[in-house]
């Protein structure tokens, strides 16, 4: 790699756009992405994901393709698109291929590629070297070289940006980890870590979020069991926390791009070394089963208080104040609600309607009606539900209606006599 860097960020979602926009600020950097519409509204200044806002986009000196023409012979390659699983929850590695086919037919002599999605140990080396080899035709280690630096954007987060969080990196020779540290230390100013390789920045990225995934599985599963007992979780939660070392993990859907995933990278691994991951895919098993705990909990106390009427769901995405609709597990939640039998109105207060559609087969309601449903139901905490007063949810629901809080969001609100209240 030269002293003048030159980057092109492969695929601009959640992850690659921040993080070219940050880049550009150092160097010469190229955003590429096959969606033409997606190169479209960038050039327009909007990003629909909200990462990036419209004065940095139009101030920022990245340029934008889908040509890949315009990204040939560049020394520095970052890949950035997304790892998700398949209906079986095995890794799904097509993205990361097409990447590697579109990188490897502009791929010249001492460029570095650096992947930073999120995969399991050994795919960069064993995978992504191949496949770029078989399409540019230069040697791995030899002509070109390769790079891995886990992506750690949290989407929404406005206080975690991609330059205030610690960038790991590792690279194919201890040349390579420290010029990629270079490279990532000009724009980062949380400062570089270099892993001891690839392999093993590569597990640290992937049991970060199996971590969270675990924690939360415990969380949840003890909910499930304070439910039967009648006891609140986060009534639980908020007395336990008063202990300084008590991790304050919530209980609640776990869905997204991130931790319902990744764990199933590390398990796919784990067996193909013949280990059998229980403590993992336990958790999963447990995150994945409270869509439809939360729906027949619901559904119950709705029956239970002989209550008849449509539904209202609050919220689709997979998180608060973000519009990321990949992998939520509301619409586990709205399938389990749908099997009991009721009707289920869905708003979202940040969801393109387009592509829930799409994704979901649902449409999402615009306008509220007054006193129309048996049940109101906070599913995502986005900043317009959580200010939501009494008054404005009593308003929406039949007389005695169910106020159910799946994550706790109205839990000291003070609702009239009469109104029936559920939560984790």
């Amino acid at each position: 790699m030269t002293s003048d860097p030159q980057i092109v960020v492969i695929g601009l979602g959640y992850v690659g756009l921040p993080l070219a926009v940050a880049l550009a600020n150092k160097f010469d950097v190229v955003g590429f992405d096959v969606n033409a519409e997606r190169i479209a509204e960038l050039e327009a200044g909007n990003d629909r994901t909200g990462e990036v806002s419209v004065d940095i986009l139009q101030a920022s000196s990245l340029a934008l393709t889908l040509d890949t023409q315009s990204i040939q012979d560049r020394n520095i390659y970052i890949v950035t698109v997304p790892t998700p699983v398949d209906e079986d929850n095995v890794p799904d590695l097509s993205p990361v291929r097409a990447a590697c086919k579109t990188v490897g037919s502009v791929l010249g002599k001492g460029a570095i590629v650096v992947f930073e999605s999120t995969v399991y140990p050994g795919v960069t080396e064993d995978i992504c070297g191949p496949a770029l080899e078989e399409v540019s035709g230069l040697k791995c280690g030899e002509d070109f070289f390769l790079g891995y630096s886990p992506e750690r954007i949290n989407p929404g987060d406005t206080v975690h940006t991609v330059d205030k969080i610690i960038k790991v990196v590792a690279g194919q020779t201890p040349e390579i980890a420290q010029k990629l540290a270079d490279m990532y230390g000009a724009v980062i100013t949380a400062g570089t870590f270099i892993a001891a390789n690839i392999k093993t920045a590569e597990a640290a990225k992937v049991i970060e979020n199996a971590q969270r995934d675990i924690n939360i599985a415990f969380v949840n599963e003890v909910a499930a069991i304070f439910h039967k007992l009648g006891i609140s979780a986060h009534d639980v939660l908020e007395a336990a926390r008063t202990k300084w070392n008590f991790l304050g993990f919530e209980p609640g859907l776990v869905g997204g791009h991130c931790i319902g995933v990744d764990p199933y990278y590390l398990a796919h691994r784990a067996k193909e070394v013949g280990h059998n991951p229980e403590v993992i895919l336990a958790g999963r098993r447990i995150n994945d089963s409270m869509g439809t705990f939360v729906a027949d909990a619901i559904a119950d106390k709705m029956e239970a208080g002989g209550l008849k009427g449509p539904v209202l769901m609050l919220g689709l995405t997979f998180k608060e104040n973000v519009p990321d609709l990949r992998n939520t597990k509301v619409i586990d939640v709205v399938a389990g609600l749908k099997a009991r039998g009721l009707d289920v109105d869905v708003h979202d207060a940040m969801a393109d309607a387009a592509e829930a559609r799409t994704f979901y087969d649902i449409d999402l309601i615009s306008k509220i009606e007054d006193g129309k449903y048996a049940c109101i139901i906070g599913a995502v905490p986005h900043d317009d539900y959580r200010t939501m007063t009494a008054g404005q949810i009593v308003a929406m629901t039949t007389p005695g209606g169910l106020i159910a809080d799946i994550k706790g969001m109205w839990r000291k609100m003070e609702l009239p006599a009469g109104y029936l209240r559920w939560q984790l």
